[in-house]
């Protein structure tokens, strides 16, 4: 299986330039291993629905237990594109209504 190459939002590379200097390794790390692998079952990311009134289906989400990051991105198959959409902690379902936001703003 080939790898898939990834891209960023502009807002998810200002996600990055935030993130502490100590988690962003483990961050990029697995962001790396994911584009190997992205679609669940068999792969790393978990697919996201319709919660709360945020609607993210279509897109996928990835656990940093440790640090409490969520990346939650898109995946165009028709390039081979895995789009990070956001990265950022958890804090209730912020990340997932700026995920939201970002997602209908570039339509993904």
């Amino acid at each position: 299986m080939k790898s898939w190459s990834i891209q960023y939002l502009p807002e998810a590379e200002q996600d990055l330039k935030r993130l502490d200097r100590s988690v962003l390794p483990e961050v990029l790390k697995g962001i790396g291993k994911v584009a190997q692998n992205p679609v669940y079952p068999n792969g790393y990311g978990k697919p996201l629905g319709n919660l709360a009134g945020v609607d993210l289906s279509g897109l996928y989400k990835i656990k940093f237990k440790k640090s409490g990051l969520r990346v939650v991105y898109a995946l165009t198959e028709q390039n081979g594109v895995m789009t990070v959409l956001i990265i950022s902690a958890r804090a209730d379902n912020a990340v997932y209504e700026e995920a939201e936001k970002r997602r209908n703003k570039y339509h993904f």
